[in-house]
């Protein structure tokens, strides 16, 4: 009957909720409750972070460095959104790691934000005479401002509120609503075909 009841809870619950749930449990020091969501999130953590940092290396470290964090403060503060806080986290540490690797190199320039690039793998083609499309596409995304890629990237393809994407950014709710606005238009102008998109986006 318990068990029942508890898959029936589950059925019930809101996309994200599960998480919070992991979370919570976490937080009282559940140990499967941290390999699960490690279990959920790392492939989530990896193709975002591909976008921020063409190191594969770092990226790992960094992950694994957020986790063994998370671990460490269990005591910390609750969170509203788990893949918001998760995705957030990791673009601090991989932007930090970065720039500490930069001021060692004298003759390196510090960048005063990080590349965001989107790649084909973003996205999952069903036709073969869909590609070219796809490519184009791809094109015009990467013609985009640093921040207005990033904002449909995590708006879009991993269908973050307004809320969750300007957390992770670090901009206000406005900003990220107008950034998103501004992305939309510039993309219709070079893409005129984008309302014929045909493919399907991956998280």
């Amino acid at each position: 009957m318990a068990s029942l009841l508890l898959r029936n809870t589950h059925c019930l619950l809101k996309p994200g909720d599960a998480d919070i749930m992991l979370w919570t449990s976490l937080k009282k020091g559940d140990r499967d409750a941290l390999g699960k969501l490690f279990s959920v999130y790392y492939p989530l953590l990896i193709k975002y972070g591909n976008k921020l940092c063409a190191d594969h290396e770092l990226l790992e470290d960094c992950i694994q460095d957020l986790f063994a964090d998370i671990w460490q403060s269990k005591a910390g503060s609750e969170v509203g959104s788990v893949k918001a806080y998760l995705f957030k986290a990791l673009k601090y540490k991989v932007f930090k790691k970065q720039r500490n690797r930069l001021h060692k190199d004298h003759t390196a320039e510090l960048p005063d934000e990080m590349t965001f690039e989107i790649s084909h793998e973003t996205f999952l083609v069903e036709e073969q005479e869909n590609k070219e499309r796809v490519r184009k596409v791809i094109d015009a995304l990467n013609q985009l401002p640093n921040r207005q890629r990033e904002v449909i990237y995590l708006k879009i393809f991993h269908e973050l509120s307004y809320e969750e994407v300007s957390d992770i950014m670090n901009i206000n709710y406005q900003v990220c609503r107008n950034l998103m606005s501004q992305a939309i238009k510039t993309l219709r102008k070079i893409v005129v075909i984008i309302s014929a998109f045909a493919f399907i986006p991956i998280s």
